[in-house]
């Protein structure tokens, strides 16, 4: 036995030699862009790195250590050729270049291998094993033609979601990723090296072809200092480009609404229909033409690509009462959308690179009355009725940046890019009547069309007052100009002296926004029951508009030490300044070098490439969106009026004969919500000095093994704990306490005065505000504790992952991950109601609404599993599954707590009655539900299949496939109602109302459910 293992060992180590299985570590860094091919071989060699499909050439001297290392190569199949002294050549071909991670490619040396047995052999590479020794980041990457073979939705975030540690987001904020327990509005995203993150919420970007998709990086933690402005994860995108070989195709993809399932239909105790989803249905369908080649031999190529998207999506809704139901809509959109890429190999020194890409969609939605058919069936199927009129929303913009590689000698590359990227969004609305809305931006000026209009008067509730629909549509307007855009322009360098690989780099990265919002009308119109009147009617006028900036400069340097032939050590340090600019170009937060430290190590256990074992540390900033310049910043009107009335417009539902009285909840005539008068604020008043950017530390520590020689699993432990979050405080106790402390006359209702203000949450703060309203700012310190606790979240996860080839034609990755999150801030956003206002949601606004709220945040799923594949039965038949298996997201309790300033908040705290008796009213707003600890929503389990067929006839040509989402028609609820009482404090739990008539036990409803069986169809033809 001890020889035959004996014989295996030496075998392997002959093979290793000869093929290339077995590595070396060197020295490596990250790109986001490009990647790099290293090795070992004889001092004095040179190596030859070429990519056949375009003629790029680079050729390496090999060092005195015997290392070589050929950086910021162009994604592709590479040839590597190794030229002796003596004539001698060895060659490595198929050599796969993926972005952001370095390929080892070794050489035997004279002495290992002998003068001519192994130095003429010509091999192929293509079986290299997986694991990148070098690299010290947690990332996967997929390329087109794995994606390809898997049934997954074609967006950027469905693929990024079948990475470990990735969690789908709330569907309130649209389809985004959660990256290790922080919220969506933490991640960024690149396209051949342009940053194409929305800056305005962080809630959007660029939405490219999906078919140009030629490789795409999920990195979700431990990625150096090149990366900066996000505490989330990073999606880096490369795109097809062209080659010498001419290539076209186009294909369609058709998701029938025949074959399309629906979402379960959902009832209150009483029988009544809340909720109808048996007739929410649509189809949608998308096509695509693509053509690439050389425009010049070896020299300039081009890839072009056309797509164009329908769709069309019916959405009926239930009913509260029985009786009315809101109207139903029918959207139909259209989304033309293209790229270029064109790739100018200038010398085998210099390459530039151009990328265009156009994002555009316009979505017309009808809106419909509804009907609920015959009243006293058990089920009052909804039905369409007249037409009220259509909401036609743009938005969308164009990309273009240009990026130039140069390779000075062997051992520096200098980079350079320069982009520019626009996204507008608005709309518009246009009535049955005629009437058209929209909004051009003027705070002080009016706004056309019908007003918003509700009426809670008792009896109009039951019956005995007409209600008053009027005929808004959507309710509120954007502005017809807004658009957000931005100038990008960043220049990297490395230079490799010896063991020490050290790169740094400048970005630049300056967003502007144009944005506002306004009531449909200009006016929200309340009609409801003041002074025990039913002749009053309340007038709230809401407006924002304004044109802000946000500039971000960073720089960084790092240096990957390469110790000894095993042993990586990487050390990064980063430098952000963030300025952000209010409506009239004023500064308003400022802050300078924001310092990031990463440290990391990458260990060749065995010095073959077969075990690593890997670590890092580091601090990641995150800056302060643009939205929050538009209102906290900018000017703004809110405001709130009372009038008697004679009458009511027949058409727009608005009141006639005004007359304006006192306001019957505090004697004034208007009242200025929140101090926003319609003017611009004083920049100094907005946030605390010294204001500090929402950060982050990270730990990880993992290895990955070798289990075949294409098939690797390893095992990665993170943990990450927020340091500093940026919120608003809306408390004006701590300031006025102070006012009066020092003998100021308050004077709050003022321009200078403003409610809420940026701070961080947990530190000592000093604010700038002018309390007695004589035109100075007084400078008023106020503790941390008076204004809440420190914001906290954490996150702890295990996972264990597999991934390679299973055999020739079994594709095989996935994951198991154990996470816990939890803390009382989930960061940007707020999940737990749907608010979408990035960096100023109301958690910290009253150290009240921070009362329980340390427990487990919503994007906590303790269990997540998924594997996905793609199995080649022969040339012509393939298949693919995709299975994720997650455990719930946590269920608050949110009810009402006891206290006049409280209860402006309503039912919004951790605070809630659960004894199903809403007459006792027992807890008086005093009992604390800890966060997350009303239970959890039911595990999921998601089974999607796809069969590919290319018939021999076509020679490969032909591609038919078939997707099935949610093949086995899981329909379990993700999110629930969680408002356990309502806003006056009664639970919601059963029981019955004042009539006498059971009330609807709306806590824990469904308000989302799994996505529903969906075909999806394509056929495909290249040539």
């Amino acid at each position: 036995m001890k020889q035959q293992r004996y014989r295996k060992s030496y075998q392997r180590t002959a093979l290793c030699a000869a093929l290339t299985l077995c590595f070396a570590t060197s020295v490596h860094a990250q790109s986001n862009t490009a990647g790099s091919v290293f090795g070992q071989a004889s001092a004095g060699d040179k190596v030859q790195i070429e990519n056949p499909a375009t003629g790029f050439s680079r050729t390496i001297s090999v060092g005195s250590d015997g290392q070589y290392r050929a950086s910021a190569l162009p994604t592709g199949v590479y040839k590597v050729t190794l030229e002796r002294a003596d004539g001698s050549r060895q060659v490595r071909e198929n050599v796969a270049v993926n972005v952001g991670t370095g390929t080892s490619v070794n050489f035997a040396t004279a002495s290992a291998g002998g003068p001519t047995t192994l130095d003429r052999i010509q091999v192929t590479a293509s079986a290299v094993n997986p694991i990148d020794v070098s690299s010290v980041e947690s990332t996967t990457i997929l390329t087109a033609a794995q994606i390809a073979k898997i049934p997954v939705a074609r967006d950027v975030t469905s693929v990024a979601l079948l990475a470990p540690g990735t969690v789908k987001g709330d569907a309130a904020f649209g389809n985004l990723a959660s990256f290790g327990g922080s919220s969506v509005a933490e991640n960024q995203y690149y396209v051949n090296g342009f940053n194409v993150t929305n800056t305005f919420k962080n809630l959007n970007f660029t939405q490219l072809p999906f078919e140009a998709v030629a490789q795409q990086q999920v990195k979700t933690g431990g990625y150096g200092a090149e990366f900066g402005r996000s505490t989330g994860g990073v999606l880096n995108i490369i795109t097809k480009r062209g080659t010498n070989e001419f290539h076209a195709g186009a294909n369609m993809f058709w998701e029938p609404q025949a074959l399309a399932g629906t979402a379960p239909d959902l009832f209150y105790p009483n029988g009544v229909l809340a909720e109808n989803n048996s007739k929410d249905n649509g189809w949608r369908a998308t096509t695509a033409v693509w053509a690439s080649g050389a425009l010049v031999q070896d020299k300039l190529f081009a890839y072009g690509l056309v797509q164009y998207g329908r769709s069309s999506i019916d959405d009926y809704p239930g009913s509260n009462d029985g009786i009315s139901a809101d109207p139903n809509t029918e959207a139909n959109q259209k989304a033309p959308m293209w790229l270029v890429k064109l790739d100018w190999n200038i010398n085998d020194s210099n390459l530039l690179a151009f990328t265009g890409i156009s994002d555009k969609r316009r979505t017309k939605t009808d809106y419909f009355t509804t009907g609920m058919g015959v009243a006293g069936s058990p089920s009052w199927i909804p039905k369409r009725g007249d037409y009220l009129g259509t909401d036609t929303t743009e938005g969308g913009g164009d990309s273009y940046s240009l990026k130039y590689t140069g390779y000075l000698t062997d051992s520096f590359t200098i980079s350079a890019l320069a982009g520019h990227g626009s996204f507008s969004r608005s709309n518009s609305q246009v009535t049955a009547a005629g009437i058209r809305q929209a909004y051009d931006g003027n705070v002080l000026g009016e706004v056309p069309g019908c007003p918003v209009i509700t009426d809670v008067r008792p009896d109009a509730l039951n019956g005995t007052v007409p209600t008053i629909l009027g005929c808004n549509l959507s309710g509120t307007l954007v502005r017809t100009d807004a658009e957000d855009t931005r100038d990008q322009y960043r220049i990297d360098a490395e230079w490799q002296i010896g063991p020490h690989l050290v790169r740094g780099g400048l970005d630049i990265d300056n967003f502007t926004t144009v944005d506002g919002t306004a009531y449909s009308g200009g006016a929200a119109w309340r009609y409801g029951r003041y002074q025990n009147r039913d002749d009053i009617v309340r007038k709230r006028v809401f407006k924002t508009g304004a044109e802000v900036d946000v500039d971000q400069t960073a720089y960084y340097i790092e240096d990957t030490w390469s110790i000894t032939d095993k042993f990586n050590a990487y050390l990064g340090l980063r430098w952000d300044t963030f300025e952000n600019k209010n409506g009239s170009g004023e500064t308003y937060v400022k802050i300078k070098n924001q310092f990031a430290p990463r440290l990391g190590f990458s260990w060749d256990v065995k010095g073959d490439s077969t075990l690593k074992v890997f670590g890092n540390a580091g601090r990641y900033a995150l800056p302060l969106t643009a939205n929050v310049a538009i209102r906290g910043a900018s000017a703004s009107l809110y405001s709130e009026e009372y009038f008697t009335y004679t009458g009511v417009d027949p058409v727009t539902g608005a009141p006639t004969g005004l007359t304006r009285i006192i306001n019957p909840a505090n004697g004034e005539m208007v009242r200025y919500l929140n101090n926003e008068f319609g003017v611009g604020k004083d920049p100094k008043t907005v946030a605390m000095n010294d204001l500090k950017p929402q950060y982050q530390d990270e730990y990880i520590l993992g290895f990955q093994t070798a289990l075949t020689d294409t098939f690797s699993g390893g095992v990665r432990a993170t943990y990450r704990s927020l340091k500093s979050a940026i919120d608003d405080t809306c408390d004006y106790r701590p300031i006025f306490d102070w006012a009066d402390a020092n003998g100021y006359d308050i004077q709050d209702v003022n321009p200078g005065f403003p409610y809420c203000r940026l701070y961080n949450p947990g530190r000592d703060a000093t604010f700038n505000m002018d309390v007695d309203g004589d035109g100075t700012l007084e400078t008023i310190p106020v503790a941390a504790d008076l204004l809440g606790p420190k914001a906290k979240r954490t996150y702890k996860a295990v996972e264990l992952f597999v991934e390679g080839q299973l055999g020739e034609k079994f594709f095989l990755q996935g994951s198991y991950t154990w996470s816990k999150n939890e803390g009382n801030a989930e960061g940007g956003v707020k999940s737990d109601i749907g608010q979408a206002d990035t960096g100023t949601t109301q958690d910290f606004d009253y150290p009240e609404l921070m009362i329980g709220a340390d427990g487990f945040l919503p994007n906590d799923r303790r269990h997540s599993l998924k594997l996905f594949g793609n199995y080649e039965i022969n040339d012509e038949w393939s298949v693919g599954a995709n299975l994720l298996v997650q455990s719930g997201r946590p269920i608050n309790c949110f009810g009402y707590l006891g206290g006049y300033e409280t209860s402006r908040y309503a039912n919004s705290y951790f605070s809630c009655d659960l004894d199903s008796n809403p007459d006792d009213n027992a807890d008086n707003g005093s009992t604390v539900v800890p966060r997350g600890s009303a239970g959890r929503t039911p595990w999921t389990k998601t089974l999607d299949l796809n069969i590919a067929y290319k018939p021999a006839f076509a020679d490969g040509r032909l591609t038919f496939k078939a997707d099935i989402f949610n093949v086995t028609g899981s329909h379990e609820a993700v999110a629930v109602y969680e408002d356990g009482e309502d806003s006056a404090g009664n639970p919601q739990a059963g029981g019955v109302d004042a009539d006498g008539n059971p009330r609807a036990n709306l806590y824990k409803y469904p308000t989302a459910w799994q996505a529903p069986r969906m075909v999806r169809l394509m056929v495909q033809y290249d040539f």
